[in-house]
């Protein structure tokens, strides 16, 4: 970590990450390590939730349908944005740098993530109490919100290498739990007619179900750069995604399409306890540690680049984690994120449009690519970014809009595509400049770890 980091004097917090800096090759990981991460992020909760969903309202063949374009439009934006990180790697907020935003562009990029992150963090932690509590009972539930959330705080803390040993123990877990489900509740009836029965609720049609699937997980996808900065090679950046998207859509939610199927309901934690019992649901509901730690790392990264283009203080990300774990467990606790769903799930449509100026910044107009190449070989930031670009954030302003606004077809994939097409667009009118000349970078020398 940087000497100049805001820490407190001899504390040594985690491992930093490289959250202001290139992630080196020696830092890297092999891509199976990764993609247990990928795939850890879908194996939760709310995926077995989005399959019950599917298969409340909709025949089995039309929701694998459904999975697969869901999946289709996930990967590609996971690869696309993903591939930008791992070659220079960089975080998504710190990135975005040079990606369209400019510096302090990017300070409110590192906001909106951070802010609705943390919120899910928050709103995570309490379905986990929620659960531990109905099944194990105990003290009250805002006592299991506090526990939830100090255990994820502390394995974000130690940061990739920490949530890496958590997704080993969580993901094979679910895996076990799936398993054991599925050939319980299968094995008392014929397979090929659940696969043939019509659904038992209200009818879901395509575009609503491709909907469910791409928005369910497509911050999860924008952020990509936040993990795939850990990778090793453009091969590594599709292997991981690849198979960790493929796994979590058709593994996890086709069980959930299959059980409701079986049931004839789409609770999930009724289908959970029906087919594997108190075990299978506390193994269940433990698996949500594994997405939530990804919420709660991301927002301290993009926490932590906008502190420092903010205020140009380099605050260490294991601090910054600290104390927004802290924030987010208290608001669990008290119930305050249940009046705030609405507010999260705008913030969510502000993210999507961030992906589509990236890419289109980074693989077509390439304004300040040449920057982030010269830079990368020797394993520094440029000397200097732009300071705003204010043509991108009218774009990402207008693209938000029409996410939210515009209900036909997949409104998170509206926004990014508009945001891409009009990006590229102001480029070629030659209206992608900054505001100002640009403003020097205080984090151009090689990373501490």
């Amino acid at each position: 970590m940087p000497d100049s980091a805001v820490q407190p004097p001899g504390v040594k917090l985690g491992h930093d990450d490289y959250a202001l800096e290139r992630v080196p090759p020696s830092a890297r990981y092999g891509w199976w390590t990764v993609a247990v991460q990928r795939f850890g992020m879908l194996s939760a909760l709310s995926q077995f939730l989005l399959g019950a969903t599917l298969g409340m309202g909709m025949r089995f063949w039309d929701a694998v349908l459904a999975i697969t374009l869901g999946a289709v439009i996930l990967e590609v934006v996971a690869i696309a944005v993903g591939v930008a990180g791992m070659r220079e790697g960089l975080s998504t907020t710190v990135l975005a740098r040079w990606a369209g935003f400019g510096r302090y562009g990017a300070g409110v990029v590192g906001v909106v993530v951070a802010v609705a992150l943390l919120g899910w963090f928050g709103v995570q932690s309490a379905v986990l109490a929620s659960g531990l509590s109905s099944l194990l009972g105990g003290p009250p539930v805002w006592v299991w919100s506090v526990l939830a959330g100090l255990v994820v705080t502390a394995v974000v803390v130690h940061g990739f290498r920490g949530m890496a040993w958590l997704a080993w123990i969580t993901v094979p877990a679910f895996l076990v739990l799936a398993g054991w489900a599925i050939t319980v509740e299968l094995s008392k009836q014929s397979l090929s007619a659940l696969v043939a029965s019509a659904p038992p609720g209200p009818p879901l049609d395509l575009a609503q179900a491709t909907t469910l699937v791409a928005g369910g997980f497509i911050v999860g996808a924008v952020i990509s750069p936040d993990m795939c900065r850990m990778n090793r090679s453009v091969a590594d950046v599709v292997k991981q995604t690849v198979l960790g998207i493929t796994l979590g859509e058709y593994v996890i939610a086709l069980v959930g399409v299959l059980l409701a199927h079986a049931l004839r309901t789409g609770d999930v934690i009724a289908i959970v306890t029906t087919t594997s019992g108190a075990v299978g649901t506390l193994v269940l509901v433990t698996a949500t540690l594994k997405i939530n730690d990804w919420n709660l790392y991301s927002a301290g990264l993009g926490m932590t680049n906008t502190l420092e283009t903010a205020f140009g203080v380099r605050v260490s990300r294991p601090l910054v984690t600290v104390v927004l774990g802290a924030v987010g467990t208290t608001l669990a606790a008290a119930g305050i994120l249940d009046h705030l769903i609405d507010f999260l799930v705008l913030l969510g449509v502000a993210i999507p449009p961030v992906a589509g100026i990236m890419v289109a910044e980074y693989y077509v107009v390439r304004r300040w690519r040449p920057a982030l190449e010269e830079s990368r070989r020797t394993g520094t930031l440029p000397a200097s970014a732009p300071a705003v670009v204010p043509a991108a954030l009218v774009v990402w302003l207008g693209a938000a809009l029409v996410g939210k606004f515009v209900t036909w077809g997949v409104p998170a994939l509206n926004a990014l595509a508009v945001a891409f097409v009009a990006y590229v667009a102001a480029g070629r009118a030659g209206l992608i400049a900054a505001d100002r000349p640009s403003v020097p970078e205080g984090a151009d020398t090689p990373a501490a770890r």
